[in-house]
C-alpha cells in the first residue's frame, strides 16, 4: 500500500449559526469554495492537481443540497476538469471524507485528494432534511429512537456523571479554548474569511464564552428534561430499552454540549510523488482509519468502540498515543471515552472542543484531524487520534503520526 500524508489542513474561524453570526451571509458552497481557493493558493496547485474533492455535509438539503463537492469545485478557483463527492456519515461526515481520500491514496486510486467539509447550520437548521431514523414510526420504534440530548443523559446515567462533572469539562474547554487563541496556536490553520470587496468578515471563532465558570453553568435548565419527562416522554422509550435504569439524570444543557456554528475545513491528502511534483513537505502521515455501528439508542457511545477497534487492528495499545482529539458533542462523550481508557485528560482536546468553539457538523471531523496535527507538530509528539461519536449510533477514528 502506497503512505497516504497530510500536506496541509485549514478552515474557516467557526461563526455563530445563527442570523446574527459573523458568517451568515455566506452560503455553504461560497464558503467551501473559499476554503478550497486557500488549500490552492497555499499549496501551488494548478490544473487537474487532485484527483477529486470529497466533502461532508450533514443536512443535505435546500442550498446543502445536490452534490455540494461539485457545487463548491465550480464556484472555487480549482479547475473544472476536478470532479466532486458528497458524502454524509452525520458529524464524521468530514473525518470520513478524509478517511475515504487516504484510503484512495493509498490503493492507488490517484495521488491526491482534498477532503474535508462544511455546515451553515445558521442557514440549513440541523433535522430540516427529515431522516427516516427520527421520522419514521417503523424504524424510530424498532430502533427505541430518542434525540440526541436524551442518548447523552443516558450516558451520564449508565456510568456515573454528574452535572458538575460536565460543567467543569465545559468550563475546562472554554479555558484552553481561549489559551490557543491567545497563544496563536491556530495561527497556521485558520484562515480569514472576507467578503467580495476584501474586507475581513471573520478571522477568529465566535461562538467561545471565555468567562464561563461553574457558577454561570449551575444556572442552565437541563435541555432534555422537558422532552424526556413530559412530552413526547422520551425517557419512558429509553427505559424500555434499558429497564435497569430506574430514571433518567438529566445532566446537559447549552453551556455543556456542543455549539450550533457555521464552518468549513479542508485537509490536503497526497502520496509522495504528489509532494515531490509540487515541491510540498509532509506534515503527517495517515496511520489508520476505522468506523464501526453501536447502539443506536444510546447512540453516542461509538468513540470506544471504535477506538478499541482501530488499535486492535493496527497492533497498538491506547499507550501508543500521545494526544487525543475527542468530539465535545456532550460533556458526556468525552468523559466517557476517558473513563473507559483512564487516560490523562490534560492529553484529551488540549485547545478546548466543541462546546467552547462550536460544532459545524459536516466540517468537524476535518477540523479536529487539523487540530490534532498542529497540536501533535506544537508540542513536538508523533502519535495522535482523532475520533467522533455519530448520530443513529456509529463510530469514526483516524490515527495520524509525524514524519
Amino acid at each position: 500500500m502506497t503512505d497516504a500524508y497530510i500536506y496541509d489542513a485549514l478552515r474557516s474561524p467557526r461563526g455563530k449559526g445563527r442570523p446574527d453570526g459573523s458568517l451568515h451571509e455566506l452560503t455553504s458552497v461560497a464558503l467551501s469554495a473559499k476554503v478550497l481557493n486557500a488549500v490552492k493558493s497555499r499549496n501551488g496547485l494548478e490544473g487537474h492537481a487532485v484527483e477529486d474533492v470529497i466533502w461532508g455535509n450533514v443536512t443535505q438539503v435546500g442550498e446543502q443540497g445536490g452534490c455540494l463537492a461539485r457545487s463548491a469545485v465550480l464556484a472555487s478557483d480549482l479547475d473544472e476538469s476536478i470532479p466532486g463527492l458528497a458524502i454524509n456519515r452525520f458529524c464524521a461526515s468530514g473525518m470520513e471524507a478524509v478517511n475515504i481520500a487516504a484510503n484512495q491514496v493509498r490503493g492507488g486510486a490517484g495521488m491526491a485528494y482534498i477532503a474535508g467539509g462544511v455546515e451553515m447550520m445558521g442557514r440549513v437548521a440541523m433535522g430540516s432534511d427529515g431522516a427516516a431514523i427520527a421520522v419514521d414510526p417503523s424504524l424510530a420504534m424498532k430502533t427505541y429512537f430518542v434525540p440526541q440530548g436524551i442518548s447523552a443523559d443516558i450516558i451520564a446515567t449508565e456510568y456515573g456523571f454528574t452535572r458538575d462533572m460536565a460543567d467543569a469539562l465545559a468550563v475546562e474547554s472554554q479555558k484552553r479554548a481561549a489559551q490557543a487563541w491567545a497563544e496563536n496556536r491556530f495561527a497556521k490553520s485558520v484562515i480569514e474569511i472576507k467578503d467580495q470587496n476584501g474586507l475581513t468578515i471573520l478571522d477568529r471563532d465566535e461562538y467561545m464564552r471565555p468567562g464561563t465558570d461553574m457558577q454561570s453553568l449551575g444556572g442552565l435548565k437541563p435541555a432534555f428534561k422537558d422532552m424526556g419527562e413530559v412530552m413526547p416522554g422520551f425517557d419512558k422509550i429509553a427505559m424500555m430499552k434499558y429497564p435497569h435504569l430506574a430514571q433518567i439524570n438529566h445532566i446537559h444543557h447549552a453551556g455543556n454540549s456542543s455549539g450550533i456554528v457555521d464552518g468549513a475545513a479542508a485537509v490536503l491528502i497526497g502520496n509522495k510523488e504528489f509532494g515531490e511534483k509540487y515541491g510540498l513537505k509532509p506534515r503527517a502521515r495517515i496511520r489508520a482509519t476505522a468506523k464501526i455501528g453501536t447502539d443506536p439508542t444510546i447512540m453516542l457511545t461509538g468513540p470506544v468502540p471504535v477506538t478499541q477497534k482501530i488499535l486492535a487492528d493496527h497492533g497498538m495499545a491506547i499507550s501508543d498515543i500521545d494526544l487525543f482529539e475527542v468530539n465535545e458533542a456532550f460533556a458526556s462523550v468525552v468523559l466517557r471515552f476517558q473513563q473507559a481508557f483512564d487516560v490523562d485528560p490534560a492529553l484529551v482536546n488540549v485547545n478546548g472542543g466543541s462546546i467552547a468553539m462550536g460544532h459545524p457538523l459536516g466540517a468537524t471531523g476535518a477540523i479536529i484531524i487539523g487540530t490534532l496535527l498542529d497540536e501533535l507538530e506544537r508540542a513536538d509528539k508523533e502519535v495522535g487520534l482523532a475520533t467522533l461519536c455519530i448520530a443513529s449510533g456509529m463510530g469514526a477514528a483516524t490515527i495520524i503520526e509525524r514524519v
